[in-house]
């Protein structure tokens, strides 16, 4: 047996679906696959699926439908008009900075007089501020114009109108209840706004701006759009959609130097550059300058017309980078020591935890000095490892402040549970599922506790189990090169347009191996015959042992085309697999994970092809459980896998099973696996 890692959710399909989704594939002759995702993603008419893949400039929105546009413009015709002096105001995101980027484009073909500013993330935090509004009006600016920020900054627009100062605000965050009183505000998301889509990025509102004050649609310009949208998560659906198509074929056509540069150093061909690219790729670098340095770096990289200058600056990014993934790493190995420690209290029974026998139900660190430009990729990145809302603070020494980062897992409502506990918190905002926060250090312990009484408030069984969305159950004869092909239609791919996750079932093992260094991987071919489907795993190379030709197995993944020598062929990327019978799956015992262990203990290493089934043999489990236990200590760092052997370490750290994510992972979906199995 090989055990779900994950819960999974099908979507509801209907014969009303079926139906539509028949029809659209006669009229745009289209396979059916395809057409039942258009169906499903909300485009069941022929109208509006043929409007979704064509992605025209036509469907772009008249951006004076945007509130307050029409007096942004007239206040920037004005300010052109009389030669006055403007600040585009920015943020150190990678949002930020291609928004700014983006106006200093359009006030330079202008020939305005302009300069740019961004606020220093650890220096003066986020947004608007006193200071920086006091040195415009020193620097002799009349009017300030401010990209991706502004709109929670009702007391600071008062303070430049006091020493007056004129401000237009864009933005695309989540308007107060007070609107800052500027000479224009323009904010899709404003209450009283027609304007008909509300998912811009802050560089998405910006291009607006400049096609409002143009008169037309620079299209050159979407690059920059393209970028900041992906890179802020925004939702890759309506005009967006159509924005950063639009952009990545300007990349792709004729990229700026610029991106150019960008590019080369993250070693990606700028001529086939996606919407994944730039989200793993480009979108990091760009941040990194914000996170460690200085976000002026990004701009003065996006808005340069040299190649040696840019190349410069891209390797001064991709450097930043990696220094921010060493401190990353850095910050998670201290986290990871917390929280371990954390759990050993709990096992104590120690008093500042819920009681002894329940964990903690949030994540609550902080360290003095963790880097608080990093610290929210520290908590996305124990979210992912144990699958429980985690919120991760930086301590200032001296005054002894906090500044948090928090990620949350589907089911928890960040912002609800923090405004829950605010008595704690001296300023914090955010959504359901991201969120910041600062607090003093002594409210810490009693913070973290209230947030855990409400996790385990809020979180039903089920949600403590990672969840994998499935958009459609799919066969192996629909997985054909010429579909998959038609399925590059739907992209780019990304927030609100994922890649499809398809669920193929009860498909056939015709050949496996592991494959890469240590073994890691798994290769798998499904089908027979002539009709076969390719696939890779990451990371679970082990599954190879328990696999054989002609095993029935369920997959889930995402469908791609596979290019070698030339070749073209379909192949699945496998992100959950499960083989098993009707029968209930008991869990090992505490006492069969140390028999297991005792056995490997004496043997010192033993091969890894075979070792689950001579392990279970020996210790009196089945083959599939021995292989979790194997897995499980591999995780603690029990054993070592090398060279395709497993080997007993030395003198492993004290660490119990319940440490373990696939420990406890596991354990919930086989309990809840069997109780559902039960009721039956």
């Amino acid at each position: 047996m090989i055990e779900r890692r994950t819960r999974w959710s099908v979507a509801d399909w209907s014969n009303e679906q079926e139906g539509l989704a028949l029809t659209l594939s006669k009229q745009l002759n289209l396979s059916l696959l395809v057409t039942r995702l258009l169906v499903k993603r909300g485009y069941s008419e022929q109208e509006s699926a043929s409007r979704f893949l064509s992605c025209t400039v036509e469907q772009l929105h008249d951006p004076f439908l945007l509130k307050g546009m029409e007096q942004a413009v007239n206040r920037l015709k004005k300010a052109i008009e009389n030669n006055e002096k403007i600040r585009i105001y920015g943020d150190y995101d990678a949002d930020g900075v291609t928004s700014t980027s983006l106006l200093i484009r359009l006030f330079a073909s202008l020939n305005c007089r302009f300069d740019y500013y961004i606020p220093h993330r650890e220096k003066e935090g986020y947004g608007l501020n006193r200071g920086a509004i006091e040195q415009a009006v020193q620097d002799g600016i009349d009017l300030m114009v401010t990209v991706d920020t502004g709109i929670s900054a009702a007391d600071e627009i008062d303070y430049a109108n006091q020493l007056s100062l004129d401000v237009i605000i864009t933005d695309h965050h989540e308007p107060p209840a007070v609107i800052p009183a500027a000479c224009a505000v323009v904010n899709p998301k404003q209450e009283d706004c027609p304007y008909p889509f509300k998912g811009l990025a802050g560089v998405g509102v910006a291009f607006k701006l400049a096609c409002a004050l143009l008169g037309t649609i620079p299209r050159e310009w979407t690059d920059l759009v393209s970028i900041g949208t992906i890179a802020d998560l925004m939702p890759l659906t309506d005009e967006n959609r159509v924005m950063v198509q639009m952009g990545l074929k300007q990349i792709n056509d004729s990229a700026a130097i610029g991106i150019q540069a960008l590019a080369k150093v993250s070693g990606l061909d700028i001529h086939v550059l996606t919407s994944t690219n730039i989200a793993f790729g480009l979108a990091p670098r760009l941040n990194a300058a914000g996170r460690l340095e200085h976000a002026g770096q990004a701009v003065e990289l996006l808005i340069s017309n040299r190649m040696e200058a840019a190349l410069e600056l891209a390797e001064r990014l991709d450097a930043l980078n990696k220094e921010r993934q060493a401190i990353v790493e850095e910050i998670v190995e201290q986290a990871e020591e917390q929280w371990q420690a954390k759990l050993a209290d709990c096992r104590r029974g120690s008093s500042d935890q819920l009681n002894a026998q329940q964990e903690p139900g949030v994540i609550v660190l902080a360290g003095e000095g963790w880097n608080v430009g990093v610290i929210g990729i520290v908590a996305s990145k124990l979210l992912e490892k144990y699958y429980k809302p985690v919120i991760i603070l930086g301590i200032d020494r001296a005054t002894g402040m906090c500044k948090g980062s928090a990620r949350s897992i589907e089911g928890f409502d960040l912002h609800a549970a923090l405004t829950s506990c605010e008595e704690w918190l001296d300023h914090y905002g955010g959504h359901q599922a991201a969120a910041g926060m600062s607090m003093r250090r002594e409210h810490v312990a009693s913070f973290a506790e209230a947030m855990s009484v409400l996790a385990y408030e809020r979180l039903t069984e089920e949600d403590w189990i990672p969840k994998s969305a499935i958009d459609l159950a799919c066969t192996l004869e629909e997985a054909s090169l010429s579909t998959i092909e038609q399925l590059a239609m739907l992209e780019p791919f990304g927030a609100g347009n994922p890649s499809p996750k398809l669920m193929f079932n009860n498909i056939v093992v015709k050949d496996r191996r592991a494959i890469g260094k240590d073994a890691k991987h798994l290769k798998l071919q499904f089908g027979a015959g002539q009709q076969v489907l390719d696939a890779i795993g990451f990371g679970v190379g082990h599954h190879a042992a328990l696999l054989k030709a002609g095993h029935a197995v369920d997959v889930i993944g995402e469908l791609s085309v596979n290019e070698w020598n030339g070749r073209r062929t379909p192949q699945l990327q496998i992100s959950d697999i499960h083989m098993g019978s009707q029968a209930l799956m008991k869990f090992p015992e505490r006492e069969q994970f140390i028999r297991v262990y005792q056995e490997l203990r004496v043997l010192q290493a033993i091969d890894e092809a075979g070792a689950a089934a001579s392990l279970g043999k020996r210790c009196g489990i089945s083959h599939e459980a021995a292989q979790l236990v194997l897995d499980v200590f591999v995780e603690l760092e029990f054993i070592e896998r090398q060279g395709g052997r497993l080997t007993a370490v030395a003198a492993p750290a004290r660490r119990d099973l319940s440490t373990s994510s696939l420990y406890q992972r596991v354990k919930r979906v086989t309990e809840l696996l069997n109780r559902k199995t039960a009721d039956i």
